[in-house]
């Protein structure tokens, strides 16, 4: 659960995303302007802010950087505007995400959750060990049986995600909101093609899973081989 404020100037929208939310158990306070939506968001204690763009009094990009200038509470930009580079230069204002109208409510919550965990305090150890395979997040490297992985950044990043998270399942569309940071959609093709890298360089293969098991339609987990 997380305290949510939710800057939205369309009052259908306001309400039917803070009944949803509501409904997967967030705190969700809502306003309709930006003024307004700033002093809550730097006198409140929220987790993150859903931040619309066209809003009535000042637009919304103003608006973040009023935030940012004061809070480094996670943003997440959630806009029919779909010019890159403008996206681009929200993210460099300080935004933390951003999807684009229209949206599901699963798919705003997912990247939620997401930002949310990169916001999260860092674990006390930074190497972690499953079976046998070691990865070390501050040295960036990551060892199979003592043997040290040539990993790109991508592949070490999408390891650390998996590591992190021992036998948990995962979906895709989690994957490309924490791995690729992608603003707007994705391909689950990306995600496959960097798991079958990563299978390569563990020595396993799709039909025979050591570390990383798949269930199609579900995601994807990586476990002890002597324990799965």
């Amino acid at each position: 659960m997380a305290a949510v404020l939710l800057i939205e100037d369309n009052l259908r929208i306001r309400e039917s995303l803070t009944s949803r939310l509501t409904e997967l158990g967030h705190d969700v306070a809502a306003e309709g302007t930006a003024m307004s939506g700033v002093e809550r968001a730097i006198s409140g204690d929220f987790d993150v802010v859903i931040l619309d763009l066209g809003l009535p009094d000042i637009d919304g990009s103003e608006a973040l950087r009023m935030i940012r200038a004061v809070s480094q509470v996670p943003v997440i930009i959630a806009t029919a505007r779909d010019e890159e580079p403008e996206i681009v230069q929200l993210f460099d204002a300080g935004a933390d995400d951003y999807v684009i109208k229209p949206f599901s409510v699963d798919h705003l919550a997912a990247r939620m959750r997401a930002v949310l965990r990169r916001a999260a305090p860092q674990p006390e150890t930074s190497i972690l060990t499953v079976g046998s395979l070691t990865v070390n997040l501050d040295a960036h490297t990551a060892s199979l049986s003592d043997t040290e992985l040539d990993l790109t950044a991508k592949e070490f990043e999408l390891l650390s995600y998996l590591v992190e998270r021992p036998g948990k399942m995962v979906t895709k569309r989690e994957l490309l909101a924490a791995v690729w940071r992608q603003p707007y959609g994705g391909a689950d093709k990306t995600v496959d093609v960097h798991l079958s890298w990563l299978r390569k360089k563990l020595g396993e293969t799709a039909a025979e899973p050591r570390y990383i098991h798949t269930k199609r339609g579900v995601g994807v987990r990586l476990v002890d081989p002597d324990d799965s």
